[in-house]
Parts: structure tokens; sequence; C-alpha cells
């Protein structure tokens, strides 16, 4: 059995551990690491064991959006999975963490081999797109307020109660300046739902910011449990 802390490979039947452990590679992925860029090849699809990446789209003026994030509960590079070797996006890690990692040839080969590893990575493309979904929901139709009590709460699905998040990660995640940025959190702290200092933001009180975020928040992490496991977000 693989020794992980990633909640989808715990998901893996003995038969599928024992197919992929030996591909398997343990690295030390820092903040700021990028795990593939625009429309180049992407070498290795990463296990993360803890942290937070980011996928962010941009266009031909150099204007960034994050449009989906990724932790413990799946797996960088999606669109290895779907029978893609490149992305117009570009991936990196928000939030350093360790990670296991395999080659997309091999990852490829493994889900050739099994229908039932094949199953559970194409489950999680599905929920990946429906939170990349919810992304534009959320950016098309509320309140900045909303859409970043939305982030923080799953920033805190992956990394904890304390999220190492800048005011300038929050601007690229959100689509928006910095001065909005600070307003929505001090809107955030005014309802007591967190603290925010320079590099660095508490939640206080995540009933107050799921109320906040409305329903906003929610649908992807629900097709998660519906179609993976019951017991994401811990």
């Amino acid at each position: 059995m693989i020794e992980t802390n990633n909640h989808l490979l715990k998901q893996l039947s003995s038969q599928d551990a024992a197919l992929l452990t030996p591909m398997l590679e343990h690295v030390d992925l820092k903040q700021n690491d990028t795990l593939f860029e625009p429309l180049q090849e992407i070498p290795y699809v990463y296990f993360f064991n803890g942290g937070l990446s980011s996928e962010v789209a941009t266009n031909a003026d150099g204007q960034r959006i994050e449009v989906g994030c990724i932790g413990n509960e799946g797996f960088s590079s999606v669109p290895v999975v779907l029978g893609a070797g490149s992305s117009p996006h570009r991936s990196f890690m928000q939030a350093g963490a360790p990670a296991l990692r395999i080659r997309s040839a091999d990852l490829r080969g493994a889900m050739a081999a099994s229908p039932t590893l094949s199953s559970l990575l194409m489950r999680f493309a599905h929920v990946f797109m429906c939170q990349i979904a919810a992304t534009a929901l959320a950016d098309g139709r509320y309140k900045v307020e909303q859409r970043l009590a939305r982030w923080l709460l799953m920033s805190q699905d992956r990394l904890g109660r304390e999220l190492p998040l800048t005011h300038d990660f929050l601007s690229l995640m959100l689509g928006v300046r910095r001065p909005s940025v600070t307003d929505a959190l001090h809107v955030l702290e005014g309802e007591r739902a967190i603290t925010a200092e320079r590099m660095l933001i508490k939640v206080r009180d995540r009933s107050r910011l799921e109320t906040f975020a409305g329903d906003a928040y929610g649908a992807p992490e629900a097709e998660y449990r519906r179609v993976i496991s019951h017991n994401w977000p811990a």
C-alpha cells in the first residue's frame, strides 16, 4: 500500500496501488515551484500530500486569473489523464508540500492497464472541471466579498485554519486590484470570520465564512463527496 496523505490515492484498490507504487517518486515542492507551463509538454503528474497548487489562465495582454486549485484531494496536470499532453494554462505551487510524482507516460500506461484506476482519475478530472465552472459562476455573479470567502474556504479545506496567502495572490485568485482585496478582507474581519495579517490569514469562524459565501461555495466539494469519497474535506 502507498504511504501517503493524498486522499485520492487512499481510494485506490490494493491492485491499483501495487500497479502505481513502483512508478511513484517522492519530491518536496516549494512555494512558487512550476508544475507546468502554457502549451509545453507536461512531464509529470503530482499527487499532493498537502500544500496548494494554483492553475492560472492568462490573456494576450498578460492579465491573469486563477481558474482552479488542487491540494491533497487530487493531482496536478489533469489534461494528462484526459489525453492531452499540454495545457494553455500555467500551474504552480502557492503553498509547498511533499508530493508523489509519476511520469505522464507511465500514468497513461497504468490507466490503460487498469479500468478502475482510469475511472477514479477521470472522476477527479470531472470534479476539477466542476470547480472551474463554479469559479466562472462566482466570478460572474457574486460580489468580491463572497468570492473571497469562497476561496478562503477552499484554501482552508487544503491548508487548515492558517493560510499563507498574500494580497498579491488573492488579487490573482479573484481577478481584482489589491485595494478591492483589502476592502473585502476588512469586510470579512468585520464579520469576525477571519483575521488578516500581512502574509497570513487565519480563519476564526468557519461557519460565519460559510454563511457569508452562501452558495458560491460547496458545489464542487459536494460532487467530490458524491463521486469519490464522503470523507473530504475532513
